[in-house]
C-alpha cells in the first residue's frame, strides 16, 4: 500500500471516528442533562442543604460532563472539515480538544477508582439527614420533602437493626408501602447503576480519543509533508532570465531565415478579416 493509499484510508477512518465520536459527545450531553435535572437526583438534591457534598458533586458532574460534551463534539467537527479540506491547522485543534478530553477523562478515572463511594455516600447523608429532621419535627415542609424522595425512590423509611421503628417513623410509611425496600439500599443501588453507566462512557471516550488522537496526529503530518490527494501538484512561475526576450507567438514572430508577416493597421471597407503582407 503506498502513501497515498494509506492517507486515504486514513481520512477514511478519520470521518468515521469523527462521526462517532460526536455521537459520543451528543449521548454524554443527553446523559448530563437528564442527570442534573432527573427526578431521583433532582429530588435529592431540593432537601441538600446549602453547601453540602453532594450539592458540590452535583454541579461539579454537569459542567464537567457539559464541557467534556462540548469538546467531543468541537474535536469531531474540526478533525472532520480537517480530513475533507486537508487542512493542518484545523487538524491541529481538533487534536487539541481531543487531547483535553482525554486528560479530563484521565482525571475522572483516576478520581473514581481513589472515591468509589463519595457519591453514594454524600446521597445517603443528604436522605439520613432528611430523614432525621422529617422524623423529630411535626408534619410539614420536611416531611413532605422526605416523602417526596421515597415515591421517587419507591421506597420506604431506612432499615432499624436495633429497634423496631416507633409512631413517628411508622407515621412515614404506610401500611401499603411498609414491605417496600427501605431507601438507602435503593438510594445505593441506583447510584451504582448510574455509576457503571458513567464508567462505561468514560472507558469508550477514552478509547475514542486515543484512536483520534492517533489519526489526527498521521493526518497532520500527511498534511504538512504535502502528500494530499484533492490536489493534483503545485505550480510556480520561474523567474524570467535577464536578457531573455518575451515570448510571442508564432504568428507576431519572424522566423529564422524566411520573411515575416506583419499585421496592416488600415484595413479596407472590402477586406473582411485582417489583410497581411509578405515583407520582401
Amino acid at each position: 500500500m503506498g502513501p497515498r493509499s494509506r492517507v486515504r484510508v486514513a481520512k477514511c477512518q478519520m470521518l468515521v471516528t469523527s462521526f462517532f465520536v460526536l455521537l459520543l459527545g451528543l449521548l454524554l450531553a443527553t446523559g448530563v442533562v437528564l442527570t442534573y435535572f432527573g427526578a431521583h437526583f433532582a429530588v435529592i438534591r431540593r432537601v441538600s442543604p446549602e453547601g453540602s457534598p453532594y450539592e458540590a458533586l452535583h454541579h461539579w458532574a454537569f459542567f464537567t460532563g457539559v464541557s467534556l460534551a462540548g469538546l467531543l463534539g468541537l474535536g469531531a467537527v474540526l478533525s472532520a472539515a480537517a480530513a475533507v479540506r486537508e487542512a493542518g491547522r484545523l487538524m491541529a485543534s481538533g487534536f487539541l480538544c481531543f487531547a483535553l478530553v482525554f486528560c479530563a477523562l484521565v482525571q475522572v478515572a483516576f478520581w473514581r477508582l481513589r472515591n468509589p463511594t463519595q457519591v453514594e455516600d454524600a446521597a445517603l447523608d443528604t436522605y439520613d439527614l432528611a430523614y432525621d429532621r422529617a422524623v423529630r419535627s411535626s408534619p410539614g415542609t420536611q416531611r413532605q420533602e422526605l416523602l417526596a424522595i421515597q415515591d421517587t425512590f419507591l421506597c420506604c423509611g431506612k432499615g432499624s437493626p436495633s429497634s423496631l421503628p416507633g409512631s413517628a417513623e411508622a407515621d412515614l410509611c404506610p401500611v401499603e408501602e411498609a414491605a417496600s425496600q427501605d431507601c438507602l439500599q435503593s438510594i445505593r443501588s441506583f447510584l451504582r447503576t448510574h455509576g457503571h453507566i458513567v464508567s462505561v462512557l468514560a472507558s469508550v471516550g477514552l478509547a475514542s480519543t486515543v484512536y483520534a488522537m492517533l489519526l489526527s496526529s498521521f493526518l497532520w503530518f500527511a498534511i504538512c509533508s504535502g502528500r494530499s490527494l484533492d490536489r493534483k501538484g503545485t505550480y510556480a512561475l520561474s523567474p524570467r532570465a535577464r536578457g531573455q526576450q518575451p515570448w510571442e507567438p508564432s504568428f507576431f514572430r519572424r522566423s529564422q531565415g524566411g520573411p515575416a508577416l506583419h499585421q496592416l493597421d488600415d484595413l479596407g471597407p472590402g477586406s473582411g478579416g485582417s489583410r497581411l503582407l509578405q515583407d520582401h
